[in-house]
């Protein structure tokens, strides 16, 4: 339906745009979804909240920066898509959206999350990157039922140790932030299966060896010294992954030390001193 639209309104006038959406709004879909993803629309067409059993709701690349509070009325709604528009706060009425379990946020202006967020207990899957984040919000840390996180190119520095409180967390991703050090709480969360530090200025990693259910780390454009240790069957993305060992430092200085020797050892001898010679 969303790309039947879009194929519709590609060339129409984006201030009438708006006006055409919502006259081809008027019915419930039979599938329960509607999507009116790159529409260019500065407001939500506010009927569409009388669709009551809608499940699916994609409002992506819009230029939406509220929504109406009779948004509130789709309880039975189990994904929102709100990603690439001009959100500066999320609107409160997303939060009163108790069946909700994927909110994708990405490429907003958000700064932080409100602590209303907490209400939605269902939610699996959270995609908060490319926003103006400077901290991880500590109320993320208690969607107890959070599988998959992504919270990639914002600019965050620390994680909050409470995250560790995400039992059921198995994925996230932390890209293109300002880490300076691998996040200590990750440490003490064996249930993540993948972890995501690419693209950041972490310099030294300690051992993943313990983390029982890791299955990939990717830790590659980072300026670190040395690669994460990891078990056996656990897949690295990065330098001296897989493919090129990482060097034993010790093993490193014996070898040069021992290149040197060999090239001395192969220097042509040096000619005899001539004889004094008689005046």
């Amino acid at each position: 339906m969303g790309n039947t639209i879009r194929a519709f309104v590609a060339f129409i006038p984006a201030d009438r745009c708006q006006n055409y959406v919502a006259r081809d709004l008027r019915e419930m879909p039979l599938d329960r979804m509607v999507d009116l993803s790159g529409n260019q629309l500065r407001r939500f067409p506010a009927h569409v909240c009388s669709f009551q059993e809608l499940v699916k709701l994609y409002l992506s690349d819009n230029r939406l920066n509220s929504l109406p509070p009779e948004l509130g009325q789709l309880q039975n709604l189990q994904i929102l898509a709100l990603d690439f528009n001009n959100f500066k706060a999320l609107p409160q009425v997303v939060c009163t959206l108790k069946q909700l379990c994927i909110l994708y946020l990405g490429n907003n202006k958000l700064c932080d999350l409100p602590r209303e967020l907490s209400l939605l207990q269902n939610l699996r899957t959270l995609w908060v990157e490319a926003n103006y984040l400077t901290k991880l919000p500590e109320v993320v840390c208690e969607l107890s039922l959070l599988k998959t996180l992504h919270a990639g190119s914002n600019a965050l520095r620390l994680l909050p140790g409470r995250l560790q409180r995400l039992r059921e967390l198995r994925t996230i991703w932390l890209s293109g932030n300002l880490l300076t050090d691998f996040p200590s709480v990750l440490l003490h969360m064996p249930f993540l299966e993948v972890i995501d530090v690419d693209r950041n200025s972490i310099r030294s990693f300690p051992s993943l060896a313990h983390l029982s259910s890791l299955k990939l780390v990717i830790y590659d454009h980072n300026p670190c010294r040395n690669a994460p240790k990891v078990a056996k069957g656990v897949r690295r993305v990065g330098r001296w992954a897989e493919e090129t060992p990482e060097p034993d430092p010790r093993k490193a200085r014996r070898y040069a030390l021992a290149r040197e020797e060999s090239q001395e050892a192969q220097l042509p001898a040096l000619p005899p001193p001539l004889p004094p010679t008689s005046s």
